[in-house]
């Protein structure tokens, strides 16, 4: 009886450490204790309590002079490891910097990550005014380019599957409300090669992705370019598109792969 509850409280005690490690990321610039407590709903002595044992390990960090806490090198090293292990990220970022010279625009990697996708690598370009996404931070599957090349990767029957928990949320007055007109589009876009987020996720800005396939013909990795609608003009991007696409293909045979409808 003692042995399982010391287990239970183990296993609580390591969800809400991950859990406060996540919410510390998410926020970026640094979190107070209240904050980080009222974000979990957590008594302020047990956050205290666990986020000094984290920063002991490393995990987390606090700046004295303002008391916020944010990620530690421990949780950095720990990230790198899922990056070393995902080899294909170090062979795809020439083929990122190709395309950030020849658009103009900021280029990353997202993979799918649960029924969202999170972005791992990213190059940015040189503009004032540009695209930046920090590494880690997830997008929806139905309004983003990203999401939709995945859903494209997939059958009509597997799309749905991974969209049936997800509920359609208007991020903008573009955004697709329901799974049929998004599969619609997503036909078109197994056609093309490639998907285009037009400013469905925020208005103002326009996305074009295309898939990176393994050695099984499986999509492991997405290559998307970004920007204002200032400069990604309606009329270019099918021609960004073919670019994208291209470089995604590209990436595939550095890494051993092979695309979905190649024979």
């Amino acid at each position: 009886m003692t042995e399982k509850v010391i287990g239970k409280g183990q296993v609580q005690s390591l969800t809400r450490a991950f859990s406060l490690l996540e919410c510390v990321a998410d926020a970026g610039i640094g979190l107070n204790l209240s904050q980080v407590a009222a974000k979990l709903d957590l008594a302020p002595s047990t956050v205290h309590r666990l986020l000094n044992a984290m920063k002991d390990r490393g995990y987390v960090e606090v700046d004295p002079a303002t008391g916020l806490w944010s990620v530690g090198l421990q949780a950095f090293r720990v990230g790198n490891g899922y990056l070393q292990k995902r080899d294909f990220v170090t062979q795809a970022r020439p083929y990122m910097k190709k395309l950030v010279a020849e658009v103009g625009e900021t280029t990353s990697l997202a993979v799918l990550d649960g029924d969202q996708m999170t972005f791992i690598a990213q190059v940015e370009c040189r503009e004032v005014m540009r695209m930046s996404v920090p590494l880690g931070n997830r997008v929806t599957l139905y309004a983003s380019a990203v999401g939709k090349m995945q859903l494209a990767t997939l059958s009509d029957a597997e799309a749905a599957d991974l969209m049936k928990d997800v509920a359609f949320t208007p991020l903008t007055e573009r955004t697709h409300v329901g799974l049929p007109s998004l599969l619609a589009e997503v036909q078109d876009i197994r056609r093309k090669g490639f998907a285009i987020d037009e400013q469905e996720q925020s208005l103002g800005m326009r996305c074009v992705a295309a898939a990176i396939y393994n050695e099984h013909r499986e999509a492991v990795a997405f290559l998307t370019i970004a920007g204002p609608t200032v400069r990604l003009k309606q009329k270019t991007l099918n021609t960004i598109g073919k670019i994208v696409r291209a470089l995604a293909d590209e990436v595939t045979g550095a890494i051993g792969g092979r695309e979905k409808d190649e024979t």
